[in-house]
């Protein structure tokens, strides 16, 4: 007769156990024989015995069920999902609910049994059936745990600091105890980070002022100030970040740098962690490192076809440097890391040298740069050389030595990808030739410049149509717009409505130039040609700069004119 797939199950997990070497065959056999007379599932069995920790038993169950694990240890729960099961629910199943996503509605739950259909059957009953119900795995004694801390407290940041308001602080609570959660401090830090996430932050600013407490968050590359607290918090707010991120709690005189995980909605999410000393006490930035959305597939950058074409060309290079440029912000990380996950199979090698590393990716090589253990840009590239790499990520060409390391693994038969700062792709030259890297060496051996920029895109739910003035006609009769007669055309501008915030956009897109580089292009670099005469002949190859991108997506009516004078300077369309 064949196995069930309960047993199927069970016997994969303890091979799979005996082949890591995690239990011994007498300590699977003792397993299975308890597991008989107590009819629990095999996994808690090894788990009480002592033979295995609940943690690794969590992640060999995720492996064979192929269902996500959830480390509710460092969890950051949903409201909006403990509301909708009760605890004695809760409890009677051994579930815990994770988190809540609308549209379309899905509730990610917990379990110590994610394959049992009969309990999901319940639970659907119970939510309704057209939530979708996702399950995770964890353990018993996470779940149990989880149940009593997260069931019975405010956990929405509004009610957090209703109740510190109306009650006492204790500000003693706040290192690793026990009994942490039940402090409202806790629950405040842990609500904020959540919050931010939520609205897809990317960064979070706790700004001390005199008398209160600014906390702002960066949402599509404009800050917005989310709440003002009272200064009392302030100094309790910092211990616990501290100690999340393990920064010295007793250190509030140098900048201080960490690092620290939650699971928000049901998935892993890091911040990098900035403490600066003010005039008003330490200034506490973190950046959002969200991996769901920091490695983007190059399909679903949102850019034209005819650049995302380029940018594939310019990967189909074996040999030669990519150079992706921009300001601070602009995506150029991102970008990067949608090329590599474009390149990456089992037969390249691609080693990634970072300032830190921000996006685990797997099947490439990554290394964070150490400053203490003098491994820098350039000496990092030096060591990766003898790694046997095909494709190389340098994260930021600073200085003539990492430019020179660089551009000696392009000509060494390596494809190379690294940043720089400049304003436009053009730009680019000059600016390597200030660093100090020669011509000669510039020439043939430079794939493709990518310049880009980050525009928010229009709310799709509230933008209104408007006609161009005449100021804004001209600057998008443009030749990319000769279908247009006159150079008149309905462009749209931001409403504002609950959706976005009512702020009338809703994410970002880049808006890209991409040149990349021909045999006409190498001789005016090879004669130091000025930018006018390298503009002329990137022009003769098609070249859109980012202000023709950017006009584009205008009248594309993804994006507003406004929007785009923000980031891009399109004062010589006028001229």
């Amino acid at each position: 007769m064949a196995n069930s797939p309960v047993t199927d199950v069970k016997i994969q997990i303890g091979q799979r156990l005996l082949d890591k070497g995690l239990i011994s065959i007498d300590q699977l056999d003792i397993a299975l024989t308890e597991q008989k007379k107590k009819g629990l599932l095999l996994g808690e069995v090894l788990v009480g015995l002592g033979f295995i920790s609940e943690s690794v038993m969590r992640d060999m169950l995720s492996q064979v069920l192929g269902i996500a694990s959830a480390d509710l240890s460092s969890v950051v729960p949903d409201k909006t999902a403990l509301d909708l099961i009760e605890k004695e629910v809760a409890e009677r199943y051994t579930i815990i609910p994770v988190s809540f996503e609308e549209g379309p509605q899905r509730l990610k739950i917990a379990m110590k049994n994610a394959s049992d259909l009969m309990i999901l059957d319940r639970v659907h009953a119970l939510v309704g059936r057209k939530i979708e119900l996702v399950p995770m795995v964890a353990g018993s004694s996470e779940i149990k745990k989880a149940i009593d801390q997260f069931y019975g407290y405010e956990l929405s940041v509004d009610g957090i600091l209703r109740e510190i308001e109306t009650g006492e602080i204790d500000y003693r609570s706040l290192d690793a105890t026990e009994d942490e959660y039940s402090q409202p401090l806790v629950r405040l830090v842990d609500a904020i980070l959540a919050d931010a996430v939520k609205r897809e932050a990317s960064d979070i600013h706790f700004e001390p002022e005199e008398g209160f407490l600014r906390l702002r968050y960066r949402i599509d590359g404009v800050l917005r100030q989310i709440r003002s607290l009272h200064k009392d918090y302030w100094s309790a707010i910092v211990v616990r970040l501290k100690v999340m991120c393990g920064m010295n709690i007793a250190e509030t005189r140098i900048p201080q740098d960490g690092r620290l995980s939650l699971q928000v909605q049901g998935y892993r999410v890091d911040f990098r962690v900035s403490a600066q000393p003010t005039t008003h006490g330490e200034n506490i930035v973190l950046r959002v490192l969200d991996r769901a959305k920091g490695i983007v597939p190059m399909e679903q950058l949102g850019i034209h076809d005819e650049t995302l074409n380029e940018l594939k060309m310019m990967m189909a290079r074996p040999e030669g440097i990519i150079l992706v440029t921009g300001p601070t912000g602009s995506g150029k990380t991102t970008t990067l890391y949608s090329l590599l996950n474009y390149v990456k199979s089992e037969q390249v090698n691609i080693m990634t040298l970072e300032d830190p590393v921000e996006y685990p990716m797997d099947m490439i090589r990554q290394t964070s740069i150490n400053e203490v253990a003098r491994m820098d840009f350039a000496n990092g590239i030096r060591s990766m050389m003898r790694q046997d790499p095909d494709i190389i990520l340098v994260g930021e060409i600073r200085d003539e030595d990492t430019a020179d390391m660089a551009f000696r693994a392009a000509m060494t038969g390596h494809q190379v990808l690294s940043t720089l700062h400049t304003n436009s792709a053009v730009g680019t030259f000059p600016r390597l030739l200030d660093i100090g890297v020669l011509p000669d060496i510039m020439t043939g051996n430079i794939i493709g410049v990518i310049s880009q920029r980050l525009v928010r895109l229009l709310c799709p739910h509230c933008k209104q149509e408007k006609q161009p003035s005449e100021i804004e006609s001209k600057l998008l009769d443009l030749e990319i717009t000769g279908e247009v007669e006159g150079g008149r055309h309905t462009i749209y501008d931001a409403g504002g409505c609950s959706r976005c915030d009512n702020t009338g956009y809703k994410g970002r897109v880049a808006i890209i130039e991409a040149l990349r580089i021909n045999d006409e292009l190498d001789e005016q670099i090879a004669k130091r040609a000025t930018l006018g005469e390298l503009k002329a002949a990137a022009r003769q190859t098609g070249y859109m700069t980012l202000a023709d991108d950017a006009i584009r997506c205008v009248l594309d009516g993804r994006t507003s004119l406004t929007e785009v004078s923000r980031v891009i300077d399109l004062t010589q369309r006028l001229m």
